[in-house]
């Protein structure tokens, strides 16, 4: 097709819903893109996130409603071991006697995730000494 050529007919479109694993990967993919983004409590827009919201807005994104903070987000998803985690997974980490933060799995031990007031949203290491000592779980949001 060349460009500003208008098509006669449109193909027929259809909805397919994309199977779990692929929405997962997608909302990792779409919270990886956000790095960069400044912190703003209780935010879940690319203006600004906190570390629930990101997870929210990712998925979101990708077509999929995940609860909103980090502890319905604990309570929503199937516990997974660290070594079972794939892409899209969450990561819960404790910080002040319970499941206080929480990031998405990328693989390949490597998470997104909004920190803290001042700072942006960035990519770590799950086995860093500060957020290994500090991660309770994985789990998962979508089967």
């Amino acid at each position: 097709m060349v460009i500003g050529e208008e098509r006669a007919h449109a193909p027929a479109t259809t909805t397919r819903r994309a199977p779990s694993v692929d929405i997962a990967a997608i909302a990792a993919s779409i919270a990886q893109e956000q790095v960069g983004v400044p912190y703003r409590y209780g935010g879940q827009d690319p203006r600004g996130f906190d570390c629930s919201g990101l997870v929210h807005f990712a998925y979101q994104q990708a077509g999929r409603n995940v609860p909103r903070t980090t502890g319905t987000l604990w309570a929503s998803a199937r516990p997974i071991a660290p070594r079972e985690l794939i892409p899209g997974d969450v990561i819960f980490f404790r910080f002040d006697d319970k499941p206080s933060h929480v990031g998405l799995y990328l693989g390949d031990g490597w998470f997104v995730h909004a920190p803290s007031t001042g700072k942006r949203v960035t990519t770590e290491r799950v086995d860093t000494p500060f957020y290994a000592a500090r991660m309770i779980r994985g789990g998962r949001l979508v089967e």
